[in-house]
Parts: structure tokens; C-alpha cells; sequence
């Protein structure tokens, strides 16, 4: 959710892994404000340093004390990579391209990939007509590598001083792409991801049921239905219906992790590379973080109790949804705007901040078809810690201390954020494995009620 505004910042077009590219294709302009240093405060006093650095809906949060924020150092060149992840993306040089749906393609079969891991596109050019699909798939590999995820996380309403409505989810995603060999389900029916929503509280709300399959098929929508306790039936859904708001909430199913749109759904234009703060788990870059191995396989995520949101703290001041626990980093970023094909979609158009080295999402704006600026979608960046399973073999896991995903509601002032655990012993599994029949229609019905 970003304008395309902004004053485009250094000549910064990064090659993967933080290997500098040559700037000749970056646009032109630029800003003499380097921004606040690490070790400073961003509030009221200070938030004319971040002026050209943050959208404008996220600065004034500052300018009024809204928002008060560290600035920490996380410089390029410090991401720690999973060694297969580095070395598939390497070997996956020149080997693929972008079809004229807009999917992916292997150069070879000029079919889609199969047992791809790793950036498809491990160098970008910001030149290429291309570029921005680019961009878009190698953020959703980057995301699918991580494996399998079930959590027991809240959905909660905010206003500007307090929390106004909870909502506990038990959510399963299940990814066939991207993710390592030994992990790789069997795929008969050519699916891309599956995506399993089971509302547990609060009591009106209870037993409501969404599945999603996504396909890798281009020209196919996905296939979403829900279940509605009123009803006692499961219905299909309009895949358009993945951009409307959850449960009534300010979040989106196509927010997911930071952006979950099919990408074949949209147009994509890469708008120019800015430098940009955002939001990170300062635990995490110190290198804090505690996983568990799981007697069933995967690995459990373990957050310290601790109030991170506004509303957790009764003496802060701000609003109720600020990230009171974060910190902000400077960061390179692609700016790619997305004008999604199907014109009953909310939105007429989403801009995604995208880091250049990482390429994992801070910002996303999202603008009514007439262009107005609706709602602003806030995520923590991680930087990825090795954790040894009993067998010896290493994983490299997401390891936040915390998780912040906040879609804020600009005309209304309020917000939804996601991400804190239902209770500090709630499930954050990640790579966990799953049956091959629990992503079925059946699983609707047996997990509603």
C-alpha cells in the first residue's frame, strides 16, 4: 500500500545477495537527507530526519508521537543466507523467464519449473521490461522457502487508544515451490500453495472456515470456499473476495505474510529503487531467538512475554496499534506497483516496497481505483538464524521474536494487527509436515462447526 510519489532516492540497483549492480538504469533524482543515524529516536522531535524516508501516512505517526521508534543499524552484506538457498539461487542463473501471463517459465521447457528452490532471478535488472515480475517472484520464493507453517495467532481490531475485538485463528499454509527436496509434498493436482483458516474465538465467530488452493497454472483462479456455521453447508467464494476485509477486519487473505496475491492476477511495473526505513525486530538482529524441534517434525518459535503494540503498554500514548517494541533500519528498496485484471478487486492498485538484497516486503499501500490512499499494510523484516534438528541437519528459520503485521485503515483511523500468539504456549510451527488430505474440501467441514 505505497504512493508512487516518492523522490527516488541513491542509484542503488543491487544484484542478489547484496552484490552491486551497475546504476546506469536507476532513475534519476535524489535527496540530500541521509536520515536519522542508528542509536537515535524517531518521534516528534526528530521526524523531520525521516522526511523522503517513510510514506507520508507513516511519518506523520512520528510527527505527532504516534509512533517512537529506534534507528538501528542493519547494513547490506549481513543477511545470513541458508547455504542451499545461496546455492540454488546461484545455479538458477539464466534459467528462467516470465511468460506472457506474466509466469514463471523455465527457459529449457518453456513449461512451468518444476523443484524450483531459491530466487528464480538472482540478478535483476532495473532496465528489463520485466524487472518487476521479476521482483514479485522472487519475493514469494524467498517467502515458500521457509516451508509449511501452522500457527494459533490473534486477528484484533484497534482503534486509536485500545484494543476493540479479538479474534483467535488456527491457520495451516502448506507451499509446493521453493521449498527444500526433503520437504517437497507430491503434487498431483499442480497446486501452488493451500491455505487452511479455522476461526476458534470468539464464540459468534467460532467454526468459521476458509480454504484457499492456488494453482500453478496462470490462467487458473484460485479455488477458495468458505464454511459459515449459520449455514451448516460450505459455499465457493469469488476469488476477488481474497482482497475484501477478513471477519470485517482491515486485513486482507491477499495481505498473508505481506503481499499474497496471485501474481498472474496483476500488471506489474517496477516504479524506481528508494531508499526507505522500516520496521525490524531489533531481538532478531542482535541475534536472539529461541525454536524447538517438534516430536512430529518442524519447529516451534518461542516469543519473549513482552508488550510490543500500543495497546499492550497502559502508559503509552500513541495509538493503540504502534509497534512499540521495533525498531526502524535503512534499506534499499524496489518500488513495483500492481494493477490487478479483475476490476471487482478492492483495490485499484497496490505499491510494494521491496527490499533489494533480500527482497522480503516492508510497506504495502493500497489505493482505491479513483487513487485514493486506503490502507497501509506494515510488516517486520527477520534476518535468518540456523537451528540444528536432532539428526544434525541444520535449518535456517525465520527466528522473529516477535511478529507485527498491521493493516491500518487510513480514512477510518484504526487498524487490525495479526501475529500475536492466542496464549504464550500457541503454536508458531514452521516446516511442519502435513497429510496429503488435510488441505481437502472435507477438512471445511470437520474443522467447522
Amino acid at each position: 500500500m505505497r504512493r508512487g510519489v516518492w523522490m527516488l532516492l541513491c542509484l542503488t540497483a543491487l544484484v542478489g545477495f547484496g552484490t552491486p549492480a551497475r546504476a546506469e538504469s536507476a532513475p534519476a533524482g535524489g535527496t540530500a537527507n541521509d536520515g536519522p543515524k542508528p542509536g537515535e529516536v524517531l518521534d516528534q522531535s526528530t521526524w523531520q530526519k525521516a522526511e523522503g524516508l517513510l510514506p507520508p501516512e507513516i511519518l506523520k505517526h512520528y510527527k505527532t508521537n504516534e509512533y517512537v521508534n529506534r534507528i538501528v543499524d542493519w547494513p547490506l552484506g549481513t543477511f545470513n543466507w541458508p547455504p542451499d538457498f545461496r546455492a540454488a539461487s546461484e545455479k538458477n542463473a539464466d534459467k528462467f523467464a516470465i511468460g506472457p501471463l506474466g509466469q514463471l517459465i523455465d527457459k529449457a521447457t518453456g513449461g512451468p519449473p518444476t523443484a524450483l528452490m531459491g530466487f528464480p532471478f538472482p540478478t535483476i535488472d532495473p532496465k528489463d521490461p520485466q524487472a518487476a515480475n521479476k521482483i514479485i517472484w522472487n519475493y514469494f520464493y524467498l517467502n515458500w522457502y521457509w516451508g509449511n507453517l501452522h500457527a494459533e495467532a490473534q486477528v484484533n481490531w484497534v482503534g486509536v487508544h485500545s484494543m476493540e475485538r479479538r479474534s483467535d485463528q488456527d491457520v495451516s499454509f502448506m507451499y509446493y515451490d521453493g521449498v527444500p527436496s526433503d520437504e517437497r509434498p507430491q503434487n498431483p493436482q499442480n497446486f501452488s500453495t493451500q491455505q487452511l483458516i479455522v476461526v476458534r474465538a470468539p464464540a459468534d465467530l467460532n467454526g468459521t472456515a476458509s480454504l484457499n488452493w492456488r494453482y500453478r497454472d496462470p490462467a487458473k483462479r484460485d479455488s477458495t470456499w468458505a464454511f459459515v456455521p449459520a449455514m451448516r453447508r460450505v459455499r465457493a467464494v469469488s476469488p476477488a473476495n481474497r482482497s475484501d476485509g477478513f471477519l470485517g477486519s482491515d486485513m486482507s487473505q491477499d495481505d498473508g505474510p505481506f503481499f499474497d496475491g496471485k501474481p498472474e492476477d496483476f500488471k506489474w511495473t517496477l516504479k524506481g529503487q528508494v531508499d526507505q526505513l522500516r520496521l525490524v525486530d531489533p531481538l532478531n538482529l542482535e541475534g536472539k531467538g529461541r525454536s524447538e524441534w517438534l516430536s512430529q517434525g518442524g519447529w516451534r518459535a518461542f516469543w519473549p512475554d513482552i508488550p510490543y503494540i500500543g495497546y499492550h503498554d497502559p502508559n503509552w500514548k500513541g495509538v493503540g496499534w504502534a509497534p512499540i517494541a521495533m525498531a526502524l533500519a535503512k534499506r534499499p528498496f524496489y518500488l513495483v506497483e500492481g494493477v490487478p485484471d479483475d476490476k471487482y478487486y478492492l483495490y485499484g492498485r497496490v505499491e510494494l516496497y521491496i527490499d533489494t538484497e533480500t527482497f522480503q516486503g516492508a510497506w504495502n499501500r493500497k489505493f482505491s481505483w479513483q487513487g485514493e490512499l486506503l490502507n497501509t499494510f506494515q510488516v517486520l523484516a527477520y534476518n535468518p538464524r540456523p537451528f540444528t534438528r536432532p539428526d544434525g541437519k541444520v535449518d535456517y528459520l525465520q527466528s522473529s521474536n516477535m511478529n507485527f503485521q498491521c493493516a491500518e485503515n487510513i480514512k477510518a483511523n484504526r487498524a487490525t494487527v495479526a501475529g500475536q500468539k492466542s496464549n504464550p504456549n500457541a503454536a508458531l510451527d514452521l516446516r511442519v509436515p502435513f497429510q496429503s488430505n488435510f488441505f481437502a474440501m472435507e477438512s471445511l467441514s470437520r474443522f467447522g462447526k
